[in-house]
C-alpha cells in the first residue's frame, strides 16, 4: 500500500497512568475495572480523577495492583529506576517530559529517550507513543515509515490504540488503489481495536452500514454505532437516529430518533441540527414546533448549513413579532456543548470519523464478500 497521507490533528497517544488529558489527544490505559476501556476513562465524561505517579496505579498489562504503600518519588528517583530497566518509570518519565507534568519541564528529547527505553522492552504503550511522536513530528522530524513500524509492532503486541492509528492511516492512504489485502488488513485492525475503543467501534459499525470492507449488515452496524453514540460521540448519535427513522437494523422509533438528534444537536453537530429542525417544522414524525424549528435553522444558518437560512426565513411568516424576537434570542444564546468524547475525537482525528471511510467509497473496485 502506498502512503499518500491525509494529515490528522494528532494521532492517538496512550498513557499508562491516570494523568489528566492534555492537548494532543491521549487515551488513558488505566482501567478501574474489567468493564472499562482505554477510551472510556478520560475522553468521556466519566470524571476520571487526577492522580500522580505516587498514587496506587494498576498495571494494565498484568492486571496486578502495584505496592499498596505510597512512596514519594522524585524525578531523579524515577530516572534511577528507569535507567535500571523499570518500564513503568520509563513510561512515567516519557509522559512527564512530553507534557510538563508533575514538576518536569516539557522536553521532547527526554520524552523520546524514555519512551524509546520502554519501546526497546517491547512495551505496547511506548511503541504506540513512539509512533505518534514520529507521525506528528513531536521532538523529531516527521517520519511516516518509522511511525508505521512502531504502530505495527505495538498493534501486534496487543495495543488497540496502535491498531486504530494504523487503520486510520491506511484508510487515509491512496484510496483509489487499495487491494483486497489492504482492505482485509484495515478490517483486521478495526476488529482488534473495537474491543476497547469506541472510535474503532464506530468505524467498524459504519463499515457495516455502508458495506465497505464487509457485506452490508444493518443489525451489526446498529449495535456498534449505538455503543459509540451511547458513549456521547455526536456523529454516532446522528447516524443512530437514521436507524430509528428508517427501521434498518432496529424497530422504527421516532422518539428515540429525536432523542439522539437532540443529543447530537446540543453538541453542535450541524447535520443533526438541520435534521431536527426539519422534523419540528414538518410535524409528521414528532410534535410540530415552528419556534423550535426556527431556532435550529437559525443556528444552522450561522454554521453555514446549506439551505438553512432559506428555511428559517420561510418560517418567519408564521411567527408573531414577539415570538420571532424570542426565538432569535434563543438562537443567539445557543452554545454547543460537545462531550469530552466528541472533543477528543475532533482533536485527534478531525471533525468526522466517517470521512475516512467516505473518502474510499466509490473508489474501491474490489468488492469484499469473504473478509470475515
Amino acid at each position: 500500500m502506498k502512503y499518500f497521507l491525509y494529515i490528522f490533528s494528532s494521532l492517538l497517544f496512550t498513557i499508562s497512568t491516570s494523568f489528566a488529558q492534555i492537548d494532543l489527544g491521549i487515551e488513558n490505559t488505566l482501567i478501574e475495572d474489567s468493564s472499562s476501556t482505554s477510551e472510556n476513562v478520560l475522553p468521556t465524561d466519566n470524571n476520571a480523577e487526577k492522580s500522580s505517579i505516587t498514587t496506587n496505579l494498576i498495571n494494565t498489562f498484568t492486571g496486578d495492583n502495584k505496592d499498596e504503600k505510597e512512596e514519594v518519588i522524585t524525578i531523579d528517583g524515577l530516572k534511577e529506576k528507569a535507567d535500571a530497566g523499570d518500564v513503568q518509570s520509563q513510561l512515567d518519565l516519557g509522559y512527564m517530559f512530553l507534557y510538563g507534568a508533575n514538576g518536569a519541564n516539557i522536553d521532547y528529547k527526554q520524552a523520546i529517550l524514555y519512551y524509546e527505553m520502554a519501546a526497546k522492552n517491547k512495551n505496547p504503550v511506548a511503541l504506540n507513543n513512539m509512533g505518534s511522536l514520529y507521525f506528528n513530528g513531536i521532538g523529531t522530524d516527521i517520519d511516516y515509515a518509522k511511525a508505521i513500524q512502531y504502530f505495527e509492532e505495538a498493534a501486534n503486541l496487543g495495543s488497540n490504540d496502535a491498531a486504530l492509528n494504523l487503520a486510520i492511516i491506511y484508510l487515509g492512504s491512496d484510496n483509489k488503489n487499495k487491494t483486497v489485502d489492504d482492505l482485509k488488513k484495515i478490517h483486521k485492525l478495526l476488529n482488534q481495536a473495537q474491543k476497547s475503543n469506541y472510535s474503532a467501534k464506530y468505524l467498524l459499525g459504519y463499515s457495516y452500514y455502508t458495506g465497505f470492507l464487509v457485506p452490508q449488515d444493518y443489525i451489526k452496524a446498529f449495535k456498534l454505532i449505538k455503543e459509540a453514540a451511547d458513549n456521547f460521540y455526536d456523529e454516532a448519535q446522528y447516524i443512530i437516529s437514521e436507524f430509528y427513522i428508517s427501521g434498518n437494523g432496529t424497530t422504527k422509533n421516532y422518539n428515540q430518533a429525536v432523542k439522539y438528534l437532540r443529543a447530537a444537536a446540543t453538541q453542535g453537530h450541524k447535520e443533526a441540527i438541520v435534521k431536527l429542525a426539519d422534523i419540528f417544522a414538518e410535524g409528521k414524525m414528532y410534535t410540530k414546533s415552528i419556534t423550535s424549528a426556527h431556532v435550529l435553522y437559525n443556528v444552522a444558518a450561522v454554521m453555514g448549513a446549506e439551505g438553512a437560512a432559506e428555511k428559517r426565513d420561510a418560517l418567519e411568516k408564521q411567527l408573531k413579532i414577539e415570538d420571532l424576537l424570542a426565538v432569535q434570542a434563543r438562537a443567539e444564546n445557543f452554545k454547543p456543548e460537545p462531550s469530552k468524547q466528541t472533543l477528543f475525537i475532533r482533536q485527534t482525528f478531525g471533525n468526522s470519523l466517517k470521512t475516512y471511510i467516505d473518502m474510499n467509497l466509490g473508489n474501491i473496485t474490489n468488492i469484499v464478500t469473504d473478509i470475515e
